[in-house]
């Protein structure tokens, strides 16, 4: 008698869809819809990179109204603090893979996060507090100062977005088997990007007791160091594959330039910054590469690009680089967009498309940059590269 038999298929057996699907993306097999570079990409942040997450909580800090995104998804906002695609949405491009959904997204299925999340939240910081009273662009903090005290709003920091990623990492584990969620976590691209909340709304902020209880320099150690721990405990939940964003020249931003009679970025918040940046480089090539032997690092820093934009804007077609295209108030950069904004209508020429925010011609300057620029805009490999490595889990 013969024995053999056709083995039945995992789908026969019962093996839910997700995982058919995540073990094609681990094996590399021919059933992927397309070839993506990376299984997927988890993404934490601020405003610059949210891309909903805000929509879903009681937040001032919201870009659900137009003219937001009126250059993507049809013209519906979807909460992305942009006209149009953030650097993450253009990388996610490079890479093959479709833009990870807001984790506050109700009702999400394990299918819809098969690619991937985004965690990212407006007025979202390195530190807890920041971001804790948005008065950067509320008319309040010019109007009557002392009102702003009452404005407390929910965000998500990096903190809170780490909790809800070991969520989501207990998700995977529960479908797929430990050792295979940890075999597609370890595959993913992280990107992160903090840091800029805790200058504007922090640090910065009229009132704020920070200045008062810390230094520029201690100020910038102790951010440094809480950044440095939590990107250690996204590394212990099992990423390898990171991308950590440099903060841009806060003082050339339109909220910044409309408080100036010149038009000119502010040294001094540009300073704060510079030193940010430099202490988080060294951070990532020293102590944290030391500390964290599996992870590769690329340090994504687009602040020189930004600058050169901001002093030969024609050689990147751009004509307005003090405004922005949606706002209101001086240089539109007192109060964010929103329905009764002024609008530009040439929207690729601005490099701002709010008070805070880049335009998406902008991003895609920078995104590009990242993923197959050289070592002056992404070290020590750039994005490109750094999917190309094979990841130890």
């Amino acid at each position: 008698m013969n024995s053999s038999r056709t083995r039945p298929s995992m789908e026969q057996r019962g093996v839910p869809k997700f995982q058919l699907f995540l073990a094609c993306v681990l094996s590399n097999a021919a059933c992927l819809l397309h070839a993506a570079k990376v299984p997927a990409l988890f993404i934490f942040g601020d405003s610059l990179i949210d891309v909903g997450n805000n929509n879903y909580i009681n937040s001032l800090a919201k870009a659900d109204v137009r003219y937001n995104g009126i250059d993507y998804n049809h013209g519906v906002p979807t909460g992305r603090f942009c006209n149009g695609r953030t650097i993450p949405d253009f990388l996610g491009e490079y890479l093959e893979v479709p833009p990870p959904p807001a984790y506050l997204t109700p009702n999400l299925t394990i299918k819809d996060i098969s690619r991937g999340l985004n965690y990212a939240s407006g007025a979202g910081g390195v530190l807890d507090a920041t971001g804790a009273n948005y008065v950067s662009s509320h008319p309040c903090q010019v109007l009557l100062p002392y009102c702003c005290l009452v404005f407390q709003i929910a965000r998500l920091s990096f903190n809170q977005q780490l909790v809800y990623f070991a969520g989501t990492k207990q998700r995977y584990v529960t479908e797929l088997g430990m050792d295979a969620a940890n075999k597609f976590l370890a595959d993913s691209i992280y990107m992160v990007a903090f840091g800029a909340n805790d200058y504007i709304n922090n640090y910065l902020v009229t009132f704020s007791p920070t200045p008062s209880l810390y230094n520029t320099s201690q100020f910038q150690d102790m951010l440094i160091s809480t950044y440095s721990q939590q990107i250690s405990r996204l590394y212990d939940l099992g990423a390898r594959k990171m991308v950590v964003f440099g903060v841009g020249p806060l003082g050339c931003i339109p909220n910044q330039l409309m408080r100036t009679t010149d038009q000119k970025c502010n040294p001094q918040v540009n300073s704060y910054v510079q030193g940010f940046n430099a202490a988080l480089q060294r951070q990532l090539s020293g102590i944290l590469l030391k500390q964290l032997p599996k992870v590769r690092f690329v340090y994504a820093h687009g602040y020189d690009r930004f600058i050169d934009m901001v002093k030969s804007p024609a050689s990147y077609g751009f004509k307005v680089t003090d405004e922005g295209c949606c706002g209101l108030g001086r240089l539109n950069g007192l109060l964010a967009c929103m329905p009764i904004s002024n609008l530009c209508s040439n929207r690729k020429e601005y490099l701002f498309w709010d008070p805070f925010h880049p335009t998406e011609a902008a991003n895609m300057v920078i995104a590009t940059d990242f993923y197959n620029g050289t070592t002056a805009y992404a070290s020590p490999i750039n994005v490109e590269e750094l999917a190309s490595v094979s990841a130890v889990v």
